[in-house]
């Protein structure tokens, strides 16, 4: 555990802050470091950037390092796999205690189930045409501890079967496609649960950017937000202006906040650049001092480091 409790405000003199609050590193499916990454956020003018690699927190201590050598900020998070309805739905945690044990089992027993999986698809792209093999996609997957689809996705276009990540999902690996096989993942609600239990903020990510669109209404979100979950990520790439619209218009109706931010990963995914979508400072605001109340009525520590 991080000894890093309190929850400062950074304030940039003459300008808003810049805040990008969903980004991915190669500890997960990106494809930079995380010391890379808060560089890269800095050259980008953020001032603020969440790390929220998939279902894991191991490349916290790297970012937080990096953020004393550039001044930016480092909010620890992580993006977690969860189901609805037999539909997935990915929930941002921030300022978590990452030793919080039955929230540590349970990411484990994902990113065992992403590990697992990767036989099954290998054998079905190989039935398909596309000899490849568990050994190649780990090759792919690099220092990542979460592997998951994009690395398999990167496999094949290692071996010149296909030109990106997004011709893999479109083809193969998205679900329903013929190479798609499904993962353990936590239920919403307990996702949510554990979260704040484990001191942190649970915020929904793009919820009506993917598969998660079909499940999650207006109704199912206030139902969430009764769990606990604290904010929508409202201004992603994935969602339409009148998504947006929407999506803020619910948020406002259940004093929910509300976030924006790229989903960074690199050069693993097109279009989503860092900053090109940021956080309201006030909004910013709002989360630290969830985080703060949360942490208080868990009992537990908090991640984030404190500003000079």
């Amino acid at each position: 555990m991080l000894p890093l409790p309190s929850l400062p405000l950074h304030r940039k003199r003459g300008r808003p802050l810049r805040i990008d609050l969903h980004t991915h590193s190669n500890v997960s499916d990106g494809t930079v470091s995380p010391d890379t990454l808060v560089h890269r956020a800095a050259a980008a003018g953020l001032d603020v950037v969440a790390l929220t690699d998939h279902d894991t927190f191991d490349g916290w201590p790297i970012a937080l390092t990096a953020a004393d050598d550039t001044g930016v900020v480092v909010v620890p998070g992580a993006e977690i796999s969860t189901r609805l309805r037999g539909a997935g739905v990915h929930v941002l945690g921030y300022l978590l205690d990452p030793t919080f044990e039955p929230l540590r089992d349970e990411l484990t027993k994902v990113r065992d189930s992403r590990a697992n999986r990767l036989a099954r698809m290998t054998q079905l792209l190989t039935e398909a045409g596309l000899p490849v093999d568990v050994s190649d996609v780990l090759a792919a997957a690099g220092p990542a501890t979460t592997i998951g689809r994009p690395h398999v996705a990167d496999a094949l276009v290692a071996k010149g079967y296909l030109t990106d990540r997004t011709e893999a999902f479109d083809r193969f690996l998205s679900e329903g496609g013929p190479a798609y096989v499904p993962k353990y993942a936590l239920d919403v609600h307990e996702a949510v649960r554990l979260i704040r239990a484990a001191g942190g903020v649970a915020v929904l990510a793009h919820p009506w950017g993917r598969a998660s669109r079909r499940v999650l209404d207006a109704d199912t979100i206030a139902a969430l937000a009764r769990s606990g979950m604290d904010g929508i990520e409202v201004d992603h790439e994935d969602h339409s202006a009148q998504d947006r619209a929407a999506l803020r218009a619910i948020a406002e109706s259940l004093d929910l906040l509300i976030t924006g931010s790229s989903d960074y990963h690199g050069t693993g995914k097109s279009g989503h650049e860092l900053g090109v979508n940021t956080t309201d400072p006030a909004e910013y605001e709002r989360l630290l001092e969830r985080a703060a109340a949360s942490t208080r009525v868990a009992g537990r520590g908090s991640p984030l480091r404190p500003i000079p």
